[in-house]
């Protein structure tokens, strides 16, 4: 019967060995509360390592560099199509006669020509210029919330009993925000590359759309975790309200419940804009062609 008592045994020990501030008054309260931590220390075990992975992808800016060749050649390819547009432009000019409205919209056209050559050269300086800012601006954010906050603590007896009984479900909702950043790390880092299609859409009147798409999709992409911040940073205010200090589990778990929400709206929002303008041109091409039948 020895070895069963060996585990509790050590862990009484280790308790009392940590619990400096114990006295004579105190002995029972204070052991309890010890070991409570202890054991709060073992469940916090595996969740740290995935803090820290979700508070580096948060923060840390993203890594394009990897994609700079292939944004070279997308960009080399674009480059293709500059002497095309200036002709198109030219013509455009020189076919616009003595009609002020015609020579306007030639100039204002150029004009657009030549922004969007500047635009697509600089766009993965851009890119990157987007990236650390939002990188930035999340860190702040993100410091400002108490590193305890996402942990499971000694708070009280109600807080303690729901950490028991919810550590799977938060350990669940962490594991999914992580995973859900690494997509969005992966989107980002190949992002460039369409980053630069996008801007170059962006001015050619037909892929206006497309390319309002792929630039909106990337920035909100890129701006999200700003607000993830601000979600985590709310959060943990809550805790200063005495109702809710007594459900820190089930504030942490909402905090990564409605992050994950808020990125499959996201998701599910852009699939919904993409076929929107994919189909838009699809049914004008069937209205034309039911009305010449």
């Amino acid at each position: 019967m020895k070895k069963y008592y060996l585990p509790f045994l050590s862990i009484f020990f280790i308790s009392f060995a940590s619990a400096e501030d114990c006295g004579i008054t105190n002995l029972a309260s204070c052991i309890s509360q010890k070991f409570f931590e202890f054991l709060l220390g073992i469940l916090n075990a595996p969740i740290q390592p995935l803090l820290n992975l979700v508070y580096n992808l948060l923060t840390d800016p993203v890594n394009i560099d990897m994609f700079a060749g292939v944004w070279g050649v997308i960009v080399y390819i674009l480059s293709m199509f500059y002497g095309i547009l200036l002709m198109y432009v030219g013509f455009k000019f020189i076919i616009s006669g003595h009609s002020m409205d015609k020579r306007e919209k030639a100039k204002s056209d150029l004009a657009n020509v030549i922004i969007m050559m500047v635009l697509v050269q600089a766009s993965f300086f851009l890119y990157s210029m987007i990236i650390e800012l939002t990188a930035s601006v999340s860190t702040v954010i993100l410091n400002m919330v108490d590193k305890s906050f996402f942990l499971l603590t000694v708070d009280n007896v109600t807080n303690i009993g729901l950490e028991l009984v919810f550590v799977i479900p938060y350990l669940i909702s962490v594991a999914l925000t992580l995973i859900l950043l690494t997509l969005r790390y992966i989107i980002i880092s190949a992002g460039v590359i369409l980053f630069a299609v996008g801007i170059f859409f962006y001015f050619i009147g037909p892929l206006n759309n497309y390319g309002r798409l792929i630039i909106n999709f990337l920035v909100s992409t890129i701006a999200i975790t700003f607000f993830y911040s601000v979600i985590f940073l709310a959060s943990s205010k809550l805790l200063d309200v005495g109702s809710f200090a007594n459900y820190k589990i089930l504030v942490m778990i909402g905090a990564f419940s409605f992050v994950n929400l808020v990125t499959l709206f996201l998701a599910l929002f852009v699939i919904i804009k993409s076929a929107n303008k994919v189909a838009s041109p699809i049914m004008q091409v069937v209205s034309v062609a039911q009305a010449v039948i």
